[in-house]
């Protein structure tokens, strides 16, 4: 099926989105140094730290040799935190979410659509999660071959029928095949880190019983200059992690279609799924969502880690041939079949 992009054709987005996706993991430890010495001078500034008892300028110097030991120190850190993470990252990710891991016995013919699609791309059949709650969600999760998943809300069980269900499972397992789903989940172990990192050190900041800045002449600009510096690190971090989700929505999207050869099953499962899909979690795991619209806003969704579902239905008309049926056939279609039962 010829869908989004009928000149390069989707290994090529494929290919794109994992290039961009280097690129831009490989700039979290750049980030992880610029913030670091961003809140070393918010440190030296309030006098956590000795300063240089000179100019602005040989604060800031002192403040770079720092680096030398504080950056090793930081990467130790991070590396522990990492490992952590990796082997752990699914309980965590189950903890934050309410995930609970299902069995074909208990059900079956959500199980079956799962590893239908999975026999049908000669994959292993990822573990199912559901979620018992309401809200109308899916993700894929996991780092390699044998720990993956796709977990779903038990609400979206209820509002979609088998093929709007099948093929949102496309989706999630298009996040697995394109390995997309590992890169998300170290882009949140990394984005992770830094926010740990900012928030015991200014939580030492809270309790200091530092002289604010005891001597030091150069505190106010001290302050002023690593806390910019330390906030244009986060906004970066936090605008990678978003640029990592946001692109692979339409790709993944893309693969529901290829998939299922149905694209008006994602379409029309994409429209139930449209404002009723806020589910409570940390900001590092919504980028994996199926849909997350609560950051959309500002700044021409700079910082939406999703695209808007209009966009994204917009594209399976255009590229994959889909229909949008209008909102009165959408209301009309619920009183003329029944919800499955998972």
């Amino acid at each position: 099926m010829a869908f989004y992009g009928q000149a390069v054709g989707l290994k090529t987005h494929i290919w794109a989105n994992n290039t961009r996706s280097i690129m831009l993991l490989a700039g979290f430890p750049v980030l992880l140094v610029v913030i670091l010495y961003g809140l070393q001078l918010v440190l030296m500034g309030f006098g956590v730290i000795p300063n240089s008892g000179g100019t602005l300028g040989d604060d800031m110097a002192l403040a770079g040799s720092m680096l030398g030991w504080t950056v090793p120190t930081a990467l130790v850190v991070a590396a522990i935190w990492f490992a952590i993470s990796y082997f752990g990252s699914q309980a965590m990710i189950d903890a934050m979410t309410g995930a609970k891991k299902v069995e074909r016995k208990d059900e079956p013919e959500l199980y079956n659509l799962l590893e239908n699609l999975s026999i049908s791309r000669g994959m292993r059949t990822p573990t199912l999660r559901i979620i018992e709650r309401q809200e109308l969600n899916a993700y894929a999760s996991g780092l390699h071959e044998g720990r993956y998943s796709v977990t779903v809300t038990r609400g979206l069980m209820g509002a979609l029928d088998r093929d709007e269900m099948e093929a949102v499972l496309a989706h999630e397992l298009t996040h697995v095949i394109n390995k997309d789903v590992r890169t998300m989940v170290i882009a949140s172990i990394f984005a992770g880190i830094i926010s740990v990192m900012a928030e015991l050190v200014f939580r030492s900041l809270f309790f200091s019983r530092g002289g604010r800045g005891g001597n030091n002449k150069n505190a106010g600009p001290l302050i002023l200059i690593g806390i910019a510096i330390a906030v244009i690190g986060f906004v970066l971090a936090a605008v990678i992690r978003m640029m990592l989700s946001r692109t692979r929505e339409y790709v993944a999207d893309a693969g529901a279609a290829e998939l299922t050869k149905n694209p008006d099953a994602m379409i029309s499962a994409l429209r139930k799924v449209s404002g009723q899909s806020k589910l409570e979690a940390p900001d590092e795991l919504r980028g994996m969502f199926l849909d997350n619209q609560e950051k959309s806003a500002g700044l021409s969704g700079l910082f939406a880690t999703h695209p808007p579902i209009e966009k994204r239905i917009d594209a399976l008309v255009r590229f994959a041939g889909g229909r949008d049926l209008p909102p009165m056939a959408r209301q009309a279609a619920p009183s003329t079949s029944v919800p499955p039962t998972y």
